[in-house]
């Protein structure tokens, strides 16, 4: 993830809004007692997500892949009075932390948290999206999409993370990992995909904003 130059990286920062002290104590306990901290979104990423939420204002949120609850935070400071964000996880053992910080964001009765498979959760969900974002296993990307974009609202945002993957989506196509072939064909298919306009932000490891056209 290290695109940019760790000095711009702490000024890119400094000229962004101050991380909220929940989030910086998210950050700092994902980094202190679990594995792969790194897939936290973290400050500058994190800011980006709450400021497209904000000028979203959605109704409905799904999150696909929660991880320690930064993000879904983050997108939830956008949501309307009696907005829902619907966020999924396959990973229990952070379930009673996560709904913790939920708690602690004042947002435990607008997020519907959710453990398990998301192939086969996102169908049980009712009614549509105004925005989605996508961040959890990078074979599944296309997936994900082929499973919401009927279901976002005209107009509506699909954003996914990781779309760059450390530089790796570069690679030699005939030698690059699973992962990184996937994120590819991924980038490929939104690219061709006349259903949506898309931007693909160098924003941390790489963030694809899609609107529904």
């Amino acid at each position: 993830m290290d695109f940019i130059d760790d000095a711009l990286v702490e000024y890119v920062e400094k000229y962004t809004q101050e991380e909220p002290s929940l989030l910086q104590k998210i950050n700092r306990e994902t980094y202190a007692k679990v594995l792969t901290p790194r897939m936290l979104a973290g400050h500058l990423q994190g800011r980006v997500l709450s400021m497209l939420s904000n000028m979203i204002q959605p109704d409905s949120v799904l999150e696909i892949g929660t991880y320690t609850g930064y993000s879904a935070i983050c997108l939830a400071e956008g949501l309307t009075p009696d907005g829902v964000l619907h966020t999924i996880d396959i990973n229990e053992e952070l379930e009673e932390v996560v709904r913790g910080y939920f708690k602690e964001a004042g947002i435990e009765k607008q997020v519907r948290y959710v453990i398990g498979n998301a192939i086969d959760i996102i169908p049980k969900i009712k009614g549509s999206f105004d925005l989605v974002f996508i961040d959890a296993d990078k074979g599944n990307y296309a997936n994900y999409f082929d499973m919401v974009i009927g279901r976002v609202s005209q107009g509506g945002f699909i954003i996914a993370d990781n779309v760059l993957w450390s530089g790796k989506v570069l690679d030699d196509p005939q030698t690059m990992d699973e992962d990184s072939r996937a994120l590819l064909e991924f980038s490929k298919k939104i690219q061709a995909d006349q259903r949506v306009e898309n931007v693909l932000f160098p924003i941390r490891d790489g963030i694809m904003v899609m609107r529904k056209l």
